[in-house]
């Protein structure tokens, strides 16, 4: 029997929806445009100031304003993503969310993994699981396309996760 406990956190789950939506390319491009179109406009509005008044000091105000937009913008809309993510669940969700979890691979009954978490004992089948990734500070183990069970390598309290993890990649392949 192979098993692993860790502890999962909110910040595991703010780290999870991040790395999703930075692979998204939808996500992407609206921040990239964001990053240059606002700044681009900025830089306009700035060589109108210099070359049609004359004013310097506001075309460098108007080029530091348009400079930090394009620094700050991307981690004030991950700031703010972290605070969406956090907000669609209630106190209770919450509760039955973070905690202390226990996965267990039994070759006595391969079909399925156990889980143990703070909203209780199930039984998820290999079948229903996609993958299992390698982070640099987690493992995920996708449920579906949008779900996973979230490892992260620092609050596992007992077992190995490196052959928890290679185990389930095992299973997920030939009962997938």
């Amino acid at each position: 029997m192979i098993e692993i406990e860790y502890e999962f956190r909110e910040q595991d789950l703010v780290h999870f929806n991040e790395m999703r939506l930075k692979k998204s390319e939808e996500i992407q491009h609206g921040m990239k445009k964001n990053r240059l179109l606002v700044p681009g406009v900025m830089v306009l509005i700035a060589a109108f100031y210099y070359f049609y008044y004359g004013d310097r000091n506001t075309m460098l105000y108007v080029l530091v304003l348009a400079g930090l937009w394009s620094w700050l913008s991307p981690k004030l809309i991950l700031l703010d993503l972290q605070r969406q993510i956090l907000s669609k669940y209630s106190a209770k969700e919450k509760a039955n969310m973070f905690g202390t979890y226990v996965l267990t691979i039994d070759p006595a009954n391969p079909q399925h993994l156990l889980e143990k978490s703070p909203s209780g004992k199930h039984k998820v089948p290999w079948s229903e699981m996609l993958r299992v990734e390698h982070g640099r500070h987690h493992v995920y183990i996708y449920v579906d396309t949008t779900t996973a069970l979230v490892i992260p390598k620092e609050t596992v309290k007992k077992g190995n996760l490196k052959e928890f993890a290679q185990q389930a990649e095992k299973l997920i392949e030939r009962l997938g």
